[in-house]
């Protein structure tokens, strides 16, 4: 028997750029028009990048029918290259989103998150694509502390995934500036979440685990 085909993306978009000018696309598969909307990032820690495994296998997965499905695979493409936490800029870019933003740290600290909100063009492009798709659900995958975080959505909802995936979840410190803090303030009634993944990389089979329990919570 062959093995199902890939389904068709809609549309591949380029976000915009990093600040050493790799681009950062999004990948929509599903019903534009549907209400349901999932958004998932695989990375925004460069030295987290597991979760990119998941975003890949997430674009060779038929969505449900009635729902609109968005991949980044990678929104901080620089750290990722430079095996940092931050962007280029020496910015955690999960201390960089508007809501509840203060000025943290200093230039390439852990959790320095930069001269003000928005600063960053990452940050920046990742707001505007936000705003414009308005999802349902958002997840964003971290390493490595095995956990789904409680993270100000629908609880129900993210402790659905965490039992999918064979993880605890834990409601972790709520830090200003970060992006679900920012999704879950910004878009009353969707749940944006975070996934903190094993250390190291995923198997194939994990992978899809992660990837097809996403489509099933949608």
């Amino acid at each position: 028997m062959p093995a199902a085909r890939p389904p068709v993306p809609v549309q591949t978009l380029t976000l915009g750029r990093s600040v050493q000018g790799r681009p950062i696309t999004a990948v929509e598969f599903g019903d534009p028009s549907a209400e349901r909307k999932l958004v998932v990032v695989g990375c925004i820690h460069g030295n987290e990048p597991a979760g990119i495994a998941i975003a890949r296998q997430l674009e060779r997965l038929t969505p449900p029918a009635g729902t609109d499905v968005w991949v980044i695979e990678n929104l901080n493409p620089d750290g990722v290259a430079a095996n940092t936490r931050q962007n280029a800029g020496g910015v955690d870019l999960n201390r960089n989103f508007p809501y509840g933003w203060q000025p943290l740290e200093s230039p390439g600290a852990l959790m320095y998150s930069g001269p003000d909100s928005l600063s960053e063009p990452e940050t920046k492009l990742a707001v505007d694509f936000l705003d414009k798709v308005r999802p349902t659900v958002s997840i964003w995958y971290h390493q490595h502390l095995d956990l789904v975080d409680l993270s100000g959505g629908d609880a129900s909802l993210e402790q659905r995934y965490a039992a999918m995936v064979g993880l605890k979840t834990e409601q972790l410190q709520r830090y200003p500036g970060s992006v679900t803090s920012w999704e879950n303030h910004a878009f009353p009634g969707s749940t944006a979440f975070v996934v903190e993944l094993p250390a190291g990389s995923l198997s194939d089979a994990a992978a899809n685990t992660y990837a097809a329990a996403a489509l099933k919570i949608l």
